[in-house]
């Protein structure tokens, strides 16, 4: 494969749309194109991976830069999967919250995907640890 290109910055919306299309999610949410590239440009870091200028790799963090971090997004176009974009972005990431000594890093993963992030050191949280989640009335 020719060189990936590697950007901190975040994408064109109509091509993030087009790569988040790929993971099913948007069956769930149904979000439009604006939605979606609000919640990437609110994040404190993303990071876009581009093979022969087509976004095929993204990533990115919520965070106040100093007590908690959430990755979120790690996407993979399924055409380039298993070829270590996925591990390189998440390591960048990781990276990321290292260099400004973020205390607590938390990440969304998608079901099914645990063990390819316990591979970089995250574990399931016990279930007497802190965290609860909003399943309905979100749309009252």
């Amino acid at each position: 494969m020719d060189k990936l290109i590697w950007k901190q910055d975040f994408p064109d919306p109509k091509e993030y749309f087009r790569l988040f299309e790929t993971t099913g999610w948007n069956n769930q949410y149904g979000f439009n194109e604006d939605e979606l590239i609000w919640a990437i440009q609110n994040s404190w870091y993303a990071l876009s991976v581009y093979y022969k200028q087509k976004l095929v790799g993204f990533g990115r963090i919520i965070s106040d830069g100093v007590h908690h971090a959430l990755i979120v997004d790690i996407i993979v176009h399924p055409g380039y999967q298993d070829k270590g974009i996925g591990g390189e972005i998440l390591q960048n990431l990781i990276k990321r919250c290292k260099r400004y000594q973020i205390k607590d890093v938390q990440l969304f993963c998608a079901r099914g995907k645990s063990c390819f992030y316990e591979k970089y050191g995250f574990k399931p949280r016990a279930t007497d640890e802190p965290g609860m989640q909003l399943v309905s009335g979100l749309s009252d």
